[in-house]
């Protein structure tokens, strides 16, 4: 087994009681998540959860947490995009040296989801880069948890399309 830290980020209704929640999502049995309510209306979920892989440990949160808080709703699953300056901080690279080579290898660096001000990239092809072309020691497991995240953002926003 082996644990994977991820955040789930959520809509819910204002007038859910932050103090109530943090009580029944820890009886839920979510006792391995770190409870972020600053904004309200918002619910950020930050889990070490020990599973077999990655996409089993991000469905039994979201499971967890659609048992717990019915009215959630689903905006995101990290860590999946990233600037240059969250993907420097998962590197331990600066976000220059991340410019600088994306300058310099223009044509193998990964293409950005978004060309802008930030761009945005998805973290598995940044690690999967670097891991390859750069031989960086990168685990496993944190290309697995990136890919995972990226996949199920992606079926979340593809059930958003249709």
């Amino acid at each position: 087994m082996n644990e994977y830290d991820f955040t789930l980020k959520f809509v819910i209704p204002k007038d859910l009681k932050t103090d109530d929640l943090s009580s029944q999502i820890f009886a839920g049995g979510c006792d391995d998540a770190i409870i972020g309510v600053g904004v309200a209306g918002r619910l950020a979920l930050n889990f070490v959860r020990e599973s077999n892989n990655a996409t089993e440990a991000i469905r039994s949160a979201l499971s967890d947490i659609q048992k717990i808080i019915p009215q959630a709703k689903l905006v995101e699953i990290g860590p999946d995009l990233v600037g240059l300056s969250d993907a420097g901080e998962q590197l331990n690279m600066s976000r220059q040296y991340l410019r600088k080579v994306r300058d310099q290898e223009l044509e193998k660096f990964p293409l950005p989801v978004h060309e802008g001000n930030p761009s945005l990239w998805h973290l598995c092809h940044l690690l999967e880069y670097f891991r390859q072309e750069k031989l960086r020691d990168i685990p496993e497991c944190e290309i697995e948890l990136a890919k995972a995240a990226m996949t199920l953002n992606y079926e979340q926003q593809k059930r958003r399309v249709y």
